[in-house]
């Protein structure tokens, strides 16, 4: 059955057969991670300017177009700087609270993120991985953090494991990370029309949409400015190979 869902994602990542344009597609894409709505709400929205759809529809639109709208923008970024500010925040799942690790530079740009069911030196540590691995990171000199104590644990297990230099710095300093802190307001508001998520899984796809545009606003994409909204347009359309 899993295996059937990921196949049917990969099939509509294509835009032929589609009902709609790929033009309305990505217009409801963007506007959806971009701005705080809920899928009824960009219905209307999309009713008013003429284009029947249901609310379901566009929830697929996402769960299939977010994530890879992530996984392109990745190599496109601009390197980040080598000092990393990190910390979690809550996201509810299904009722439960999961969470959501998050990291940006010193400059706020984004680095990574990661929903994790528990909050532990073991899901820590898979972020650290995680986020060390991108095509637009460089090897951290200081990682910032709060006093959760799972993040010295999983630094000095990387460090053993060779995986990070044992130069490589550690603060948990309050003040400091305040700028990821603040980072997390904007997610959040995005998360809030939704009331939450259905599962993981969903969370996982709507999320990495999220920070993906969070990235191109920031102005993180070569050449496109964070306020340049005709040329943020272009890229998405370019990410999918369609005609802007």
């Amino acid at each position: 059955m899993a295996r059937q869902r990921l196949e049917q994602l990969r099939a509509d990542l294509t835009f032929k057969g589609r009902q709609f344009t790929a033009e309305v597609i990505l217009w409801a894409v963007r506007w959806y991670l971009m701005f705080p709505v809920s899928y009824r709400d960009l219905e209307l929205m999309l009713q008013d300017r003429g284009v029947e759809i249901s609310h379901t529809m566009i929830f697929r639109w996402i769960q299939a177009y977010a994530p890879e709208l992530e996984k392109q923008l990745r190599p496109r970024l601009c390197r980040s700087n080598g000092s990393w500010r990190v910390d979690e925040t809550y996201v509810r799942v299904k009722g439960r609270w999961t969470y959501l690790y998050r990291a940006v530079d010193s400059s706020g740009q984004t680095i990574d993120f990661l929903l994790a069911a528990h909050r532990d030196a073991a899901a820590a540590k898979r972020f650290f991985r995680k986020a060390l691995g991108q095509p637009h990171t460089v090897t951290p000199h200081t990682f910032t953090v709060d006093k959760n104590p799972a993040y010295p644990r999983a630094l000095a297990e990387m460090k053993k494991d060779g995986v990070l230099s044992r130069f490589v710095g550690l603060r948990q300093s309050k003040y400091l990370n305040n700028i990821v802190e603040q980072d997390h307001c904007r997610v959040k508001r995005l998360i809030r029309p939704g009331l939450g998520f259905g599962s993981m899984c969903t969370a996982r796809r709507t999320l990495a949409g999220y920070e993906a545009m969070g990235m191109i606003r920031k102005g993180q994409a070569h050449r496109i400015g964070g306020r340049d909204i005709r040329a943020q347009v272009g890229l998405v359309a370019e990410l999918f190979a369609v005609a802007a």
